[in-house]
């Protein structure tokens, strides 16, 4: 019985480039792995990649690593395991008052660090009300704010600097962000002068009456670098032939 059981060694890391690209090729096309990663080899190799700095096996790393705006994020959880798995870490303790979310961490050798996060940051920082988890489970989305906060600045070595993924899920995209943007004012075009409209009526008049053009292109073209007036336009209009008239052009 004991010859058929599977070795607690066998595991599926792969051991040089060649493993992990075909790894990822056979990865990226099943259906249990994450969706950031179904289809992507490539978000696979570097989750992968990531996963072992980190200390962690493959499959745990497709788990705990999110790709989020193009960034590889580890979840809040896989943080916390990180953290207590290492021989650095004394302790790390979470309350939340039902206001304000607390992470108290303590480091070998190091003072305890203390993080909070109330409602009244999350209003600061325009998440409060926010459509999603900050609606839906405020509680827990203090208690990851809390949790990032003091495990990225205690055991930044052990997260090898990875961000958060809850954390990364509420910084605005570049899509988000450029509606609030102002659009930058028209400049302000100058005023075409009475001159220059007297000294072309006769060209125009001649140009309209041919049927080369007609006074609302002259309008246009004119308006495309000065602001023009509508007793100007009007004048413009009037170069345009009466019905039966006889032009020097079209005579």
């Amino acid at each position: 019985m004991s010859d058929l059981a599977i070795s607690p060694t066998f595991s599926l890391a792969p051991k040089n480039i060649d493993e992990a690209l075909k790894f990822a090729d056979y990865l990226a096309n099943s259906d249990i792995v994450p969706k950031d990663f179904q289809r992507k080899p490539a978000n696979i190799l570097v989750a992968v990649q990531w996963g072992m700095e980190l200390g962690l096996q493959p499959m745990q790393a497709m788990q705990s690593i999110a790709v989020i705006n193009g960034r590889p994020s580890l979840w809040g959880d896989a943080v916390l395991a990180l953290a207590r798995s290492s021989p650095l870490c004394e302790y790390v303790t979470e309350t939340d008052d039902g206001e304000t979310a607390t992470c108290r961490a303590k480091r070998r050798g190091e003072e305890e660090q203390v993080r909070t996060f109330s409602m009244a940051d999350a209003k600061l920082a325009g998440l409060a009300g926010k459509a999603g988890p900050w609606t839906q489970y405020p509680k827990r989305m203090r208690q990851m704010r809390a949790r990032a906060f003091a495990l990225r600045d205690v055991f930044p070595d052990v997260l090898r600097g990875m961000a958060v993924a809850e954390e990364v899920q509420d910084i605005p995209t570049e899509r988000e962000v450029a509606p609030g943007r102002q659009a930058e004012a028209p400049k302000e075009l100058p005023d075409y002068p009475d001159s220059k409209l007297d000294e072309n009526c006769e060209k125009w008049r001649g140009l309209i009456g041919a049927g080369r053009t007609d006074a609302e292109r002259v309008i246009a073209t004119i308006s495309s670098k000065h602001t023009i007036s509508e007793a100007q336009k009007e004048r413009i209009r009037a170069l345009a032939p009466i019905e039966g008239e006889v032009t020097n052009e079209s005579a």
